[in-house]
């Protein structure tokens, strides 16, 4: 996974991304003004920079220029079109404004994360393996055959590993925001997922909510 570097000052929220990002299995860093976040990049290698723009002393716009080449997502509550053109024209990789949901904002750090990472990007989990590239998933590397719909809703499990999912959220994720179907759908695939990959320990039922892939950080 990746190491990322969460700048925000406030520390609620800084606390949030870094929980929420930690338990996906990147590696952070907080740091909570401006200065204090380019001191960690000339100590550490990133791969990301979450960074806030209205940070202390330096803002993030300023931070920004004096990054060199490190990919950056902007969080932002400056939700002015004016800003956030201004970021994107900067050379910035995205530009979120707040308030977020977390899961979009875990989405749009895979999404640069891939175009930014040459390395093919798999998991693995006990004798589990998952090629992102080719969308193919191996059990002691056989191939094992799942519909589209079960691979989406695999690498939505993994992608947000260890966060619990509403049944309406996996809907949302794996099948599409227009789609009008039962939550029962959910429960169908995730037997389904559960039997073909042998993952009944790791995908967790969340009483009265939906589901949670476990995985051991």
């Amino acid at each position: 996974m990746a190491n990322i570097l969460i700048v925000e000052d406030e520390l609620f929220i800084n606390e949030l991304i870094k929980k929420n990002m930690s338990l996906v299995g990147h590696k952070c860093i907080s740091a909570f003004d401006g200065r204090e976040a380019l001191a960690f990049i000339d100590q550490h290698s990133f791969d990301l920079i979450l960074l806030d723009v209205m940070l202390p002393g330096l803002d993030g716009f300023d931070v920004f220029e004096r990054i060199d080449g490190i990919p950056t997502i902007f969080l932002t509550a400056k939700n002015s079109l004016t800003d956030r053109v201004k970021g994107l024209n900067m050379g910035a990789d995205d530009y979120l404004t707040k308030p977020f949901e977390m899961i979009e904002l875990l989405a749009r750090v895979d999404a640069v994360l891939r175009r930014t990472r040459k390395e093919n990007e798999s998991f693995e989990l006990d004798n589990v393996k998952i090629q992102f590239d080719s969308r193919q998933i191996f059990v002691d590397d056989k191939i094992i055959e799942c519909t589209p719909r079960e691979y989406e809703l695999l690498e939505v499990l993994v992608k947000n590993r260890n966060i619990a999912l509403s049944r309406e959220k996996l809907l949302e994720l794996a099948w599409g925001y227009d789609y009008d179907g039962d939550t029962r759908t959910v429960d169908v695939h995730i037997q389904r997922l559960r039997k073909k990959l042998g993952l009944e320990k790791h995908i967790k039922t969340v009483y009265k909510l939906g589901y949670r892939l476990e995985v051991q950080a």
